[in-house]
């Protein structure tokens, strides 16, 4: 302000607006516009002003506001296109907003109704209970750990369902499907094929991105004519 005072008070002692704008390092159109702040308001004119705007640009007027919520308190069960509607209809010479707009207005006075989100629980394949040797194997990574030397472990399992027989324990150094093919090609002509396995939903027993959550270890065990459960 103190900056602005002297400029202006230069001025009215009649010295020239380009000769002060120079020395000032402002515009001419500048030096014009603190004169006009200073005519219209005095003093106050010269203080320093928010650069706020008064609305946010994106941001409706207040009478269209209202319009839209006066429209959802006349038409409780109307959503925001429909109101959108109503509104153009009504008013033709207004700027249509948004539906996303008008949703907006609406939740802002608390004139939406939030629906819980129903979440679809995973349903597997289902699960049978076998007292038959052979017939059902469970196959499992039983968590990885580190070794001495700063590698992992990854312990994979295959058990008999009735008997609890330890089919095999292979300490391998990945997930990667190649390791488990070759561990089942190995059980499987030692003790033959077994009517289904048992896994979960994990690599390398399924694949998330894959048809049905098939990956390319299952689909081997089907062709083999072994049906999976999970």
């Amino acid at each position: 302000m103190d900056e602005r005072l002297k400029f202006v008070a230069r001025l009215l002692d009649g010295e020239k607006m380009a000769v002060l704008c120079r020395e000032f390092d402002i515009s001419r159109k500048t030096g014009y516009k603190i004169l006009a702040r200073y005519n219209d308001s005095g003093l106050e004119g010269l203080t320093d002003r928010s650069r706020r705007p008064y609305r946010h640009a994106n941001q409706l007027p207040f009478q269209i506001e209202k319009l839209i919520v006066r429209l959802k308190q006349d038409k409780p069960t109307w959503g925001a296109p429909k109101i959108r509607e109503r509104l153009a209809r009504l008013y033709p010479d207004v700027h249509r907003p948004a539906i996303s707009t008008v949703h907006a207005v609406l939740d802002r006075h608390g004139m939406v109704e939030h629906r819980k989100r129903r979440r679809n629980k995973a349903t597997g394949t289902p699960l049978s209970s076998s007292c038959r040797p052979n017939d059902l194997w469970c196959a499992d990574y039983k968590g990885e750990f580190m070794l001495t030397d700063r590698r992992y472990c990854y312990p994979l399992t295959i058990t008999d369902f009735a008997s609890r027989y330890l089919i095999a324990c292979e300490a391998l150094s990945t997930t990667k499907e190649a390791y488990a093919f070759t561990v089942f090609e190995s059980v499987f002509k030692e003790f033959g094929l077994p009517r289904a396995i048992r896994t979960d939903n994990g690599v390398p027993f399924a694949s998330p991105n894959a048809l049905l959550n098939l990956s390319k270890l299952s689909v081997w065990w089907l062709r083999l004519g072994i049906d999976i459960e999970r």
